[in-house]
């Protein structure tokens, strides 16, 4: 889910790859962008889009870290209890 265009719209991922080992480098796993439409209109994951949430039968699970330089259509996410675990809420 994104709002880059100015209007709050889900777009479809899949998940490729999951990392399980507890390593804290941003990447939990793999994200490959497949909804046509985002494609068309930006060749996949952008500047900005870093943050976006990442839904999964309607509940929050990850958010969007970054992108694979060599390509844009496949990115890293980090799941939502591991940034719910690292907050720092005083």
């Amino acid at each position: 889910m994104s709002n880059f265009s100015g209007e709050m719209k889900e777009y479809e991922v899949m998940i490729d790859k999951i990392y399980l080992d507890d390593v804290e480098d941003n990447k939990s796993f793999v994200v490959r962008i497949t909804d046509k439409d985002l494609i068309n209109k930006t060749g996949g994951i952008i500047r900005g889009l870093s943050g976006s949430p990442i839904l999964q039968n309607g509940k929050l699970i990850g958010i969007v870290t970054n992108v694979l330089v060599s390509n844009p259509r496949i990115g890293f996410g980090v799941f939502a209890d591991l940034i719910l675990e690292n907050m720092n809420i005083y």
